[in-house]
């Protein structure tokens, strides 16, 4: 992005931003749902899940829960930027000597803050109950750039939803295939615990391969070869949304 659309993006970016300050209520909801699965699982289902000796059930589950938090969040970002395009704001815009593409950034970077204060909440709620981390500071770093690498990917995803919806409840269903992936993973049980199909969904699937990273890092044990399978899925999956994003705003 050149100077002149990086200042145009932070305009809209304040803007967007502004919305969801007079509406807080977006952040809480998206935290909301991923906190009662966490105590679900936790006080509830936690007890009869064998994790292979992984210690703690919540420090277990707890990468899972984060992408849950993430995939529920930017369903918001379809949702505004749906609004945004039937209210004709997409043709103000057009009409005003500001960059095209800084409309879309500022809805990214905009779902980009706001899970990721989302995040937070669900990791001080983890901390609260029993969560413990002996990560050392770079694996947290490396666990938030993780994350934000994964919002990012959704992001963009989201932003394919909300150009291409025809409806308000078609921009945020794109969400619910994500919130249920991480089920069919290693996030809340081994994948050797399921039967051989699904087991094998699971271990080939892009969930598995980002929360066993965090899981590591986060356990603050050396991390193998997922990491790079978790990066490589990531990395693919926003190039493809950026372009089709791209595709369908010069359509």
């Amino acid at each position: 992005m050149t100077t002149h659309a990086i200042a145009d993006a932070g305009v809209l970016t304040a803007r967007s931003v502004r919305h969801i300050l007079r509406s807080p209520d977006t952040i809480i909801t998206t935290a909301v749902t991923p906190i009662a699965l966490m105590l679900l699982f936790v006080y509830v289902l936690g007890g009869a899940i064998s994790t292979g000796g992984a210690g703690a059930y919540i420090d277990y589950m707890l990468p899972g829960i984060l992408l849950i938090t993430v995939a529920s969040g930017v369903a918001y970002t379809a949702y505004r930027l749906f609004l945004d395009r039937q209210s004709g704001i997409f043709e103000r815009f057009r009409s005003m000597p500001i960059s095209r593409s800084s409309a879309l950034w500022a809805h990214v970077v905009t779902s980009m803050l706001a899970n990721l204060v989302s995040v937070a909440v669900v990791v001080g709620v983890a901390l609260l109950i029993g969560f413990r981390s002996s990560a050392s500071f770079g694996a947290w770093l490396a666990v938030f750039g993780v994350i934000a690498l994964f919002t990012l990917a959704l992001t963009w995803i989201a932003v394919v939803a909300g150009l291409a919806a025809k409806s308000v409840d078609g921009a945020s269903a794109f969400s619910y295939p994500l919130i249920f992936l991480p089920f069919i993973s290693s996030a809340f049980v081994p994948t050797d615990t399921m039967p051989g199909p699904v087991a094998w969904f699971a271990e080939h699937q892009p969930v598995t391969a980002i929360v066993d990273s965090l899981r590591s890092l986060l356990a603050g044990v050396a991390v193998g070869a997922e990491i790079w399978v978790a990066l490589a899925w990531l990395l693919a999956i926003l190039v493809l949304a950026a372009v089709g994003a791209a595709l369908l705003v010069r359509r």
